[in-house]
This record gives structure tokens, C-alpha cells and sequence, in this order.
């Protein structure tokens, strides 16, 4: 099974081809993700991330109901 993970879009940088954002996550962690997929993602905007790809924006509220999956998922 795989999963993704949500987070919001802090800054956005773009380098020829590519365009990558820093996204922090609820851990309080922040990586830097590739956008290609999503390429009307703007700063502010919570995106599904998998494998260092944004894959999907989603609103704030899906974010919050993903999350709450995940931390309330069964061990």
C-alpha cells in the first residue's frame, strides 16, 4: 500500500523545465517537491505528495480529513 501525504505549499521555484515547491507538513517537516503534475499548484495550496511528487491540489478541509486518517489509522 502506498501513501500520500498532504501538505502546503510554502514557496515555488522554477528552473527551466522544472518546477519544484517547499512544502511543510504537519510533522513539521519541509521538503522539496516536484510540481510538474500540478502545475497550477500556487504558494498557499495544499497538494497530496507522494514519492517527492505533488500529485493533486486538494482544499484545505481534505487535507485536514487525510490527516486525520492517518494519525487515527489502526497500528
Amino acid at each position: 500500500m502506498c501513501v500520500a501525504i498532504p501538505g502546503q505549499v510554502e514557496s515555488i521555484e522554477t528552473s527551466g523545465a522544472s518546477r519544484m515547491g517547499r512544502v511543510h507538513y504537519a510533522t513539521g517537516d519541509t521538503r522539496s517537491v516536484e510540481l510538474a503534475m500540478v502545475p497550477d499548484a500556487e504558494v498557499g495550496d495544499h497538494v497530496i505528495v507522494h514519492s517527492g511528487f505533488a500529485i493533486r491540489r486538494v482544499s484545505s478541509r481534505e487535507a485536514d480529513a487525510a490527516l486525520d486518517l492517518i494519525e487515527n489509522a489502526p497500528t
